[in-house]
């Protein structure tokens, strides 16, 4: 009897050592992709001068300084933006975006209210707005 049951406890092992396989993969490739720390539910208008532009991946990033509306000093925000290839694919180029450009955006600000957004849309010094996430 004791041989029967384990026996069959042994068939067991592979299954679960597949299932926490995926539990621990899937887990990291979900949270890679979360947005938990941007608050997805409003947009923030903000305009600014490019002071740098960094297109990598897996996300790019547009550092923004942005004048105080009451005459203090400026604020640099960090703003994150997709991956360089989809980026590519939306029609953005390194040479659209550069350092002294100045651009209006639309992007989900962090959740803790600190300057830094994830960035939905960008209008360029033309008038385009285009999507950059």
């Amino acid at each position: 009897m004791i041989g029967r049951h384990a026996h069959a406890s042994w068939r067991a092992v592979p299954l679960c050592a597949a299932a926490f396989v995926l539990a621990v993969t899937t887990g990291r490739l979900f949270a890679h992709h979360s947005h938990g720390n941007y608050d997805m539910t409003t947009y923030t208008s903000i305009k600014g001068t490019i002071k740098e532009v960094h297109w990598m991946n897996p996300h790019s990033w547009v550092y923004l300084e942005v004048a105080d509306d009451k005459g203090g000093e400026a604020t640099m925000w960090a703003l994150e933006g997709a991956s360089v290839t989809q980026l590519q694919r939306r029609g953005w180029d390194k040479e659209k975006l550069k350092p002294g450009d100045r651009i209006a955006v639309r992007c989900h600000q962090l959740r803790d209210g600190s300057n830094g957004c994830l960035l939905g849309f960008i209008t360029t010094a033309d008038g385009q707005e285009k999507i950059f996430d």
